[in-house]
């Protein structure tokens, strides 16, 4: 089997195995590197060129057919990236994978596979990029069902079966996501912040609730409480010293600060991903209490993205199609 195309087009495949690697490393460790656009980006902005002069050379009507679609894919497509991120529809890393892939790809690219030119479908704009931003949102819009049989399959009914799935509380330390239900609500991320400034881990916690609930534990030379990454700090802390022998002064003013919540938010300037001390103490009295426990795993948008770039090489727009 043969794959031809023109030079740049067979370049932008590049995309495909970084994207790849971005949206599994995204899955597991919630993290990935700005650096890790900047050579696409580049490669975008040099194959934008090259287009361009192909187009030019072409004559006017491949011109024509060229800058309408790169008008939309940048003047649309990178705009409507960052005003999702800046309103907190998208992390920053979905918006950069969105802004790199509107300089990777602002014309449909043509694959001669075989007796087949990839994708089978065209769309109407011609900006590739916005086909694939719609792709990765009806697959992101398929996840909750997705999640939803999986549950069922497993008998396991519940409100929440459409946003996530039951864990042991054991391996809360190295997940990702949020816990759901009636007290829940807690970013996990958060919670490993919390627990590395205070020096203890999930175990000892639930070993001793009440008096971690206490705010004279607290304790009086705070860890630093990391960005919340599952790979840092994996190895138990050891216990920060806390105020029990000076407990008097210890307890001043946090006499309503169950679990020390509130002190904590105060000392880290409240950048706990927006976690309140009410979410924090609430989802602290659910892991302590339970053995198992609800958690949305707020899959990453990266992950539709890799997917609708995939399916908009093979087959095209899913919008049209799923439009007839």
């Amino acid at each position: 089997m043969t794959l031809t195309a023109t030079v740049p087009d067979l370049l932008r495949l590049v995309a495909v195995p970084v994207f790849a690697w971005a949206a599994v490393r995204d899955v597991r460790t919630r993290r990935i590197s700005s650096s890790l656009w900047v050579p696409l980006a580049a490669l975008g902005a040099i194959l934008l060129v090259w287009d361009g002069w192909l187009a030019r050379r072409s004559g006017e009507f491949a011109w024509a057919e060229f800058l309408l679609p790169a008008a939309v894919s940048l003047g649309f497509v990178v705009p409507l990236a960052y005003l999702f991120w800046w309103f907190g529809g998208f992390g920053g890393a979905d918006a950069k994978a969105l802004m790199t892939l509107a300089l990777l790809f602002p014309v449909a690219p043509a694959y001669a596979v075989g007796g087949l030119i990839l994708p089978l479908t065209a769309t109407p704009v011609g900006a590739f990029s916005f086909t694939i931003l719609t792709n990765a949102v009806l697959v992101g819009l398929a996840i909750p069902v997705v999640l939803a049989a999986r549950n069922a399959a497993a008998g396991r009914i519940a409100p929440v079966m459409f946003v996530g799935w039951p864990v042991a509380v054991e391996a809360i330390p190295t997940r990702h996501g949020r816990l759901l239900g009636e007290r829940g609500g807690l970013d996990l991320d958060a919670l490993r912040m919390y627990l590395r400034w205070r020096g203890l881990t999930l175990d000892r916690l639930r070993a001793e609730p009440d008096r971690y609930r206490d705010p004279a534990t607290l304790p009086a030379d705070p860890n630093p409480p990391t960005d919340g990454a599952v790979d840092v700090g994996k190895e138990d802390p050891g216990e920060a010293s806390d105020g029990r022998d000076d407990a008097t002064e210890r307890r001043d003013g946090l006499e309503d600060d169950p679990w020390g919540a509130e002190t904590f938010l105060a000392e880290i300037d409240r950048s706990a991903y927006g976690t309140t001390a009410e979410e924090l103490r609430e989802g602290l009295e659910v892991l302590v209490a339970e053995e198992r426990v609800w958690i949305s795993p707020g899959t990453p948008f990266l992950v539709p993205v890799f997917v609708g770039l995939v399916v908009a090489l093979v087959y095209g727009d899913l919008l049209l199609a799923v439009l007839g």
